[in-house]
């Protein structure tokens, strides 16, 4: 019975150098083996099989049975499938191929997916998949490595990060297109005050930057604030004229160019914060992730709203 598992690559490629050169002696020269190195192959190859593979005729003369011609074909099959690996190991390692999980919170979801997009087609060997979620949730991904890299607009401080810069992050106040603050020109800080605000919930980096916003503007002065779960509810609340927000305007562009929304002019407004790109530092990218990573980093901000 035949013993493929006994079969090595050595004796294989015995067989193929037979077939190729005509004979053992020609063989041996192109494997640079010994002719006796390379007859004991084929004789443990035909072992295996329990057949005879190899003629030998005059002169040296050596040609392949047809047990040895079915053998020849599975020995080009196994070398055709070894090489295919060896490339797909060597894209791997070059990051040609592979996962990259990239996590944005939830502001970041109005650019995201153009930015994954061209990512996609830019490499199309690489799976980029787009995690979307609060900053909360984000810094949680980071922390169980469930994410490789992620996109917001300020790095947590646990766990630590390498953090990129990747644009400004402007963010600014707005109100119904008919609110009665609506075109006044550079509003006052009473005129602020006064209103009501639309927030997100606590924790939030827009949460936090209003209230650092309303704490330099008030001095302390308390601000009535209902809160929202989303940027969407944000900005229903603020068209159904239930309050003001502070907002990223690149939460709003499509709103404020149709003037479903305005953005109201004030002191130290808009706010410019940055985007930033962040994995962990205790963390090694894969190859596919460096070559993502390097290519938002090169795209210098283009995907972000105008």
């Amino acid at each position: 019975m035949p013993k493929p598992e006994a079969v090595t690559l050595k004796q294989l490629r015995a067989l193929q150098a037979v077939s190729e050169h005509g004979s053992i002696t020609a063989a041996a020269e192109a494997n640079r083996l010994t002719p006796p190195a390379v007859h004991t192959q084929l004789r443990q190859l035909e072992t295996n099989f329990n057949a005879r593979l190899v003629e030998r005729g005059p002169q040296g003369v050596a040609r392949l049975t047809r047990q040895g011609e079915a053998v020849l074909v599975g020995a080009r099959a196994i070398e055709t499938a070894l090489e295919a690996s060896a490339e797909h190991v060597r894209a791997i390692n070059e990051g040609m191929e592979g996962m990259v999980t990239l996590g944005v919170v939830s502001t970041a979801k109005y650019f995201a997916p153009r930015l994954v997009a061209g990512l996609q087609r830019a490499h199309p060997s690489v799976d980029v998949l787009l995690r979307v979620g609060s900053r909360e949730t984000i810094v949680g991904a980071l922390a169980s490595v469930s994410v490789d890299l992620a996109i917001m607009g300020r790095p947590p401080r646990v766990p630590e990060v390498q953090a990129t810069v990747l644009g400004p992050h402007p963010h600014v106040l707005i109100a119904r297109a008919n609110h009665p603050l609506a075109g006044r020109g550079r509003l006052t800080a009473e005129a602020i005050l006064s209103e009501g605000f639309v927030v997100r919930e606590e924790g939030s980096g827009t949460r936090i930057l209003l209230e650092r916003f309303l704490e330099r503007l008030g001095r302390g002065r308390p601000a009535r604030m209902l809160e929202m779960e989303s940027n969407e509810t944000v900005k229903q609340a603020v068209m159904a004229g239930l309050g003001v927000a502070l907002i990223s305007r690149h939460t709003v562009a499509e709103e404020l160019a149709a003037g479903r929304l305005v953005e109201l002019d004030a002191q130290a407004l808009p706010l410019v914060r940055q985007w930033f790109l962040v994995h962990r530092s205790d963390t090694a990218l894969s190859a596919a992730g460096r070559r993502i990573h390097a290519d938002i980093v090169a795209r210098q901000g283009a995907f972000l709203p105008g």
